[in-house]
């Protein structure tokens, strides 16, 4: 009976498990879009002709402090999912790596040539939307969030990757309409409902875990 009694316990306190690294994440979500969301307003100031070329560089290192925090959520989920499977997993941290990359050759064509390369966003999607498919897969099987929390992600970020060839053919554009819409999906998910989650509530113990 006693061991009946401290499972139900565990099952029904989510929050104990991983709990740092639930908080954490959280908070780089957030300190990511604050910090990207500033890098992108002073690129655009300096791009309008309004500002100098210490704009221009504050707004491109603001973006790459939100590159980190991308890639530090990856090795600190990657923790998290590696109970759940270890190879598909480790995934998830590659492509946020690859992200920030991306991100970091594309700042520094910025630098050099003091314009933004062609669709420079859409590169960026492309391994953020494959990272976020692994991710909420993994969520979803383990039951670590709600499932509907999953399901929200997995929708967002599969749209995320189908922004990438319409506005290359120009059947959307990514910054506006139709394309914004494509895209709302997947910033809800990640910039207010999954980390507000996992800073109030935190992870779930995973139902499946790896061998």
């Amino acid at each position: 009976m006693a061991t009946t009694r401290t499972t139900a316990v565990e099952e029904d306190a989510p929050t104990r498990w991983n709990r740092g690294i639930a908080v954490t994440v959280g908070i780089l979500f957030f300190f990511q879009l604050i910090t990207f969301l500033i890098g992108s307003s002073l690129i655009q100031t300096y791009l309008d002709g309004d500002a100098g070329r210490a704009t221009l560089t504050m707004g491109v290192l603001l973006e790459m402090f939100a590159g980190l925090a991308v890639v530090a959520i990856g090795f600190l989920m990657y923790r998290v999912l590696k109970t759940v499977d270890r190879k598909l997993a480790f995934g998830y941290p590659i492509m946020r790596v690859l992200e920030f990359a991306v991100s970091a050759i594309l700042a520094a064509y910025l630098l050099s040539q003091l314009q933004e390369f062609p669709n420079h966003l859409l590169w960026v999607y492309i391994p953020t939307g494959i990272g976020g498919l692994i991710l909420n897969y993994l969520l979803f099987t383990s039951r670590m969030i709600p499932r509907p929390i999953a399901v929200l992600g997995f929708i967002g970020y599969a749209l995320l990757l189908l922004v990438v060839p319409l506005d290359l053919v120009g059947a959307v554009e990514e910054g506006s309409g139709v394309g914004l819409a494509l895209l709302a999906p997947g910033g809800l998910y990640e910039f207010v409902i999954l980390p507000i989650w996992l800073i109030a509530k935190g992870f779930r113990r995973p139902v499946v875990t790896a061998a």
